[in-house]
């Protein structure tokens, strides 16, 4: 098991959002959560990722983790390849490894022309992509997804899923979490988060 989250709980305030949500994703398995805007999902991923912490439960990760969230966290002066070179800080990557998966990536998405250009000046879609290649740039065991389809023109929805399933081939575990989930047949499960918790 890659991922495993236990009974978990979150309440701000009197609201309670997670009241003893639980499952689990396995390697090189595909795991969709929806449910609808403000039923929980983004609490639920900003807990398992540790920015937030739960009022009761357990997150068990087993390996690295790629986050791509549903706002894209970069930093507007920093151009596409500065923000590949400060991740690679992050990540312990060396020159070479970093230079390559830069490479890769930015080829992959399509978006290598941009990779002098600061993030003020791209695009929304172009953000996401950037976004994107960031939670894949450590090549993690698991990789979290928030609404990613979000900004994609065609062309890199397609990309998107053939890179998928290139991971789930080398065992990565992906969990994506949307409020409308397509491609449904690609799934291993699929779990809806309803008052609180998911079925």
């Amino acid at each position: 098991m890659i991922l495993e989250v236990r009974d978990m709980f979150k309440s701000f305030g009197k609201k309670e959002v997670l009241k003893g949500a639980s499952f689990s994703a396995e390697p090189g398995s595909l795991v969709g959560i929806v449910g609808e805007n403000g039923s929980g999902k983004s609490t639920l991923l900003k807990i398992i990722v540790g920015e937030w912490r739960s009022d009761r439960g357990e997150v068990i990760l087993n390996g690295s983790v790629g986050y791509c969230p549903q706002r894209p966290t970069l930093f507007e002066q920093l151009t596409v390849k500065e923000h590949f070179q400060y991740f690679s800080a992050a990540y312990s990557l060396d020159e070479t490894r970093w230079q390559n998966r830069f490479k890769q990536l930015t080829e992959l998405f399509g978006y290598t022309r941009y990779e002098n250009e600061r993030v003020s000046h791209l695009s929304g879609g172009t953000q996401q992509k950037l976004n994107l290649s960031l939670a894949l740039f450590h090549q993690p065991r698991i990789l979290i997804l928030d609404e990613p389809y979000a900004g994609f023109d065609w062309d890199t929805y397609l990309k998107f899923w053939e890179h998928t399933h290139y991971l789930l081939t080398e065992g990565c575990a992906i969990l994506v979490v949307t409020h409308l989930l397509s491609e449904k047949d690609r799934f291993d499960r699929i779990y809806e988060l309803k008052n609180g918790v998911l079925i």
